[in-house]
């Protein structure tokens, strides 16, 4: 009688750390997925890549800071994956093409999309 209770509390620890071992590991791994997701394309993490877009988008404004010709008071740029779109408003049709040459030249810039209008007079 007392091997029984004894294999039956040996057997009851056993299933008892597997189960906790089980679910240790479901929790690292969802944990792991929901908090360090890794992209396909790049291999960087979520995080890694939105600060990356991010220190693009502000090398663009940087450089079209510089130019002075260039009015960029109403232009937004968003960057993702080195693809730049830049939209927006300018005085002027000559500067649609100086903001996107400008946005090319940027380090770590592959691609440029320019959905930039000139701006019109009210009442014209």
């Amino acid at each position: 009688m007392k091997t029984m209770n004894a294999l039956r509390v040996a057997l009851g620890v056993v299933v008892a750390a597997a189960s906790v071992g089980a679910w240790a590991q479901d929790g690292a791994s969802a944990g792991a997925s929901a908090g360090t997701a890794v992209t396909a394309s790049s291999g960087m993490t979520a995080k890694a890549a939105r600060q990356a877009n991010r220190a693009l988008r502000r090398k663009v404004y940087a450089a079209l800071a510089k130019h002075k010709e260039i009015d960029a008071g109403d232009i937004s740029i968003t960057a993702k994956g080195g693809a730049v779109m830049i939209s927006g408003t300018v005085p002027e049709a000559s500067q649609i093409n100086t903001v996107a040459e400008v946005a090319k030249s940027v380090a770590g810039v592959t691609s440029v999309t320019s959905k930039l209008m000139v701006q019109r007079p009210f009442g014209q």
